[in-house]
């Protein structure tokens, strides 16, 4: 299957010419515009299906990752389904309720597609928890920082679910770029600014991919990323000026830089703990969900663990032995 085309569209007027409102106006458009991109067949019949399993209570299903850069359909598709109700999505109080407290559920579909087994991680949020999530305040950094990267809209409900969704990834966007002026060098080219970014999400986090990884990621729409960032700094309220050869300066104080590292250490301290919290909560909130974390594992590390039936049985209890094994053979970071 050949590659998507890229998502990058040209912004007519310069960032440094619009107002806040003008800036983040554009850069809603332009993300409207990237979530409209066609996506395969295969993958929007999937996301129909899932959004049939919810019913009434599915606003919209966003498809993402490495499966929407690369265009292919193997190892296992990533979907965000956002809902009205969790007990209406999941139909039983438990999994609601650790949705609720510790959002999102993780749960795998199967489907058929001429003749091959599709496979989906579908995360599963509630609209109002996802649009809370993109605020640049947020102490969990992995919501903005994944929808600050490319994702489509597979499948919608309405043009009020459409308009939601939009907003929402457009405030991930503006969150992830205001931490990268924050964060980021005194000065550099627009990626710079995106790869130190990125580099701080993956160390907050309880990662199984290597750790290059985060440098690659920009550079599967790197004029995207350059195009995007003096627009959602402008919408951010974030001043910067422009060198003769292409950097960029954002205009903060010193005294607001060590205030951001002060709120960075706080996220950077919750970052893996609530990671693995997610995890242990997987084992225990869907059916296969200790195999799914050996097959991410496996995945992104290379290393295969094989749990004893004890393990399987108490994966709280093991918990530690389990993280010490994966510590030894570098499997997580």
């Amino acid at each position: 299957m050949k590659t998507p085309r890229s998502r990058h569209r040209t912004i007519a007027k310069p960032a440094h010419s619009m107002t806040s409102a003008q800036a983040l106006s554009a850069l809603s458009s332009h993300i409207a515009s990237e979530l409209r991109e066609p996506l395969p067949e295969a993958v929007q019949a999937f996301a129909a299906e899932i959004a049939a399993h919810g019913g009434v209570h599915v606003a919209a299903v966003l498809f993402y990752g490495s499966n929407l850069r690369s265009g292919a359909l193997d190892g296992v598709l990533d979907f965000y389904v956002l809902v009205d109700s969790l007990r209406g999505w999941h139909r039983r109080r438990l999994p609601a309720a650790a949705n609720r407290i510790l959002p999102p559920n993780i749960l795998l579909f199967e489907r058929k597609h001429a003749g091959q087994t599709l496979r989906a991680k579908v995360a599963v949020l509630r609209v109002d928890q996802f649009h809370k999530a993109m605020h640049r305040r947020s102490l969990d950094t992995t919501m903005w920082a994944r929808y600050a990267q490319p994702a489509a809209l597979a499948w919608v409900r309405d043009e009020a679910s459409h308009v939601a969704t939009v907003q929402s990834i457009t405030r991930a966007v503006v969150s992830a770029a205001d931490w990268a002026a924050r964060l980021g060098p005194s000065s550099g080219k627009p990626n710079d600014f995106w790869d130190a970014l990125f580099r701080r999400t993956y160390a907050a986090e309880l990662r199984v991919e290597k750790a290059s990884r985060a440098r690659t990621l920009t550079s599967f729409a790197s004029a995207r990323y350059a195009a995007l960032l003096p627009l959602a700094w402008r919408a951010a309220g974030v001043h910067a000026s422009s060198e003769a050869d292409g950097r960029l300066r954002p205009l903060l104080s010193a005294r607001l830089r060590r205030r951001a590292i002060a709120e960075w250490k706080r996220r950077q301290l919750l970052g893996k703990p609530l990671n693995l919290a997610r995890l242990v909560k997987t084992v225990y909130t869907f059916k296969g969900g200790v195999d799914y974390v050996i097959w991410k594992i496996e995945r992104h590390s290379g290393y295969k663990l094989e749990l004893k039936a004890w393990q399987r049985r108490h994966p709280v209890l093991a918990a530690p032995s389990v993280l010490w094994q994966l510590r030894r053979h570098g499997a997580i970071r």
